[in-house]
């Protein structure tokens, strides 16, 4: 299935580094090969193959290589300085393009050395937007069950997407983990992993997971810092315009991978739908430089609404439940999605639209 980032990074590959980062097994690997076809000399070099890291240490390419690939080059100590320093002496018709885990990421204040060198690609599983916009069938129901990522959701059938979440899961817990930090109480670390796949849409408390686990509070938020980093789950805070009271208030965590959240259809859903915001956030800062952020809206009395996309501090739209207060409170666009609904309609100024559509007009 053809990517719609494909263009976006040929056209940025002519100025600087690409730096491609997203989950694991989000095709990355593939569409960095995807866009290999389309040059006549082009050099893969992944850092975990012996013979691949040798050519990379050694910088033994030819210099008429048109588009040079590095995948998991985060591994190399000091890679950021040997990056600097290939961008800056190669030929001027050579292109540079970097994929890996989310290790990247986690290295995004990539420093001085990089700085003005590089864009930033989020490659995120596929969503109703995507597929749209690369002519594919929509299906809500089949991104909920098996997810975004394209080897699930392209998948012959459930079982075989099943399966392969299971590999995903074991390779996340028994060996992804270990690339960010040291982990000593593994099974801790697997149990943390569990409650979140059940906790799916409520605010998350640090304090209440780290008794019903036996660890520290900071023990908590270090494991859930780690699966963030790895791009398994993803954090939506309160909206506030005070960044730092903001940070301190439960915030709700969220699967990438939407097949992994266990727990009834609406919660589902829900993740669904905040996984195809993220994305549209992501997109709207890579490839438009607009400063947008995902959030939810709480009050003290128990008002709440899922989510709200933020632009420069303000709410640029909402979706959910307590609608009516906050779109009357702040006079801010407000939307209501409804994954069965007949027909459309306005009610007092709030859209109630069907799930499919909406999120399938999404920038990405």
């Amino acid at each position: 299935m053809k990517r719609t980032q494909k263009e976006m990074i040929l056209k940025d590959l002519e100025k600087k580094i690409v730096l491609l980062v997203g989950p694991r097994q989000a095709g990355k690997t593939w569409l960095a090969k995807d866009i290999a076809r389309g040059f006549e000399r082009t050099v893969y070099l992944n850092y975990d193959q012996a013979l691949d890291r040798a050519i990379i240490t050694s910088q033994s390419w030819l210099p008429s290589t048109e588009l040079l690939i590095f995948d998991e080059l985060h591994k190399m100590e000091n890679w950021k300085n040997y990056l600097k320093g290939v961008f800056d002496t190669k030929p001027e018709l050579m292109r540079v393009l970097v994929t890996g885990s989310a290790r990247l990421d986690v290295y995004d204040q990539l420093g001085d050395s990089l700085a003005g060198r590089y864009f930033r690609h989020r490659l995120m599983p596929l969503s109703l937007a995507e597929v749209k916009q690369v002519a594919e069938p929509i299906d809500i129901d089949k991104l909920i069950v098996r997810s975004g990522f394209p080897e699930p959701y392209l998948a012959e059938n459930d079982i075989e997407a099943n399966r392969w979440r299971l590999q995903y899961v074991n390779s996340i817990l028994s060996t992804d983990v270990f690339e960010i930090d040291k982990i000593y109480n593994i099974k801790s670390m697997q149990l943390v992993f569990n409650l979140l796949r059940n906790r799916v849409g409520t605010p998350v408390s640090y304090q209440s997971l780290a008794e019903d686990v036996s660890v520290s509070p900071i023990t908590i938020k270090k494991y859930i810092q780690i699966l963030e980093a790895l791009f398994i789950v993803f954090r939506v805070t309160p909206f506030s315009k005070n960044i730092a009271r903001s940070l301190l208030k439960e915030p709700k965590i969220y699967f990438f991978d939407t097949g992994l959240v266990q727990g009834d259809d609406g919660a589902k859903f829900e993740n669904l739908v905040a996984v195809s915001l993220l994305k549209h956030v992501y997109a709207k800062t890579d490839y438009q430089a607009e400063e947008y952020y995902l959030n939810y809206l709480r009050t003290k009395d128990g008002q709440e609404v899922d989510f709200a996309l933020v632009y420069k501090d303000e709410i640029d739209s909402a979706l959910s439940r307590s609608l009516i207060y906050f779109h009357e409170k702040y006079n801010s666009p407000a939307i209501q999605l409804v994954k069965f609904l007949r027909n459309e309609f306005d009610k007092n100024g709030i859209k109630v639209l069907r799930a499919e559509y909406f999120l399938s007009n999404l920038f990405l």
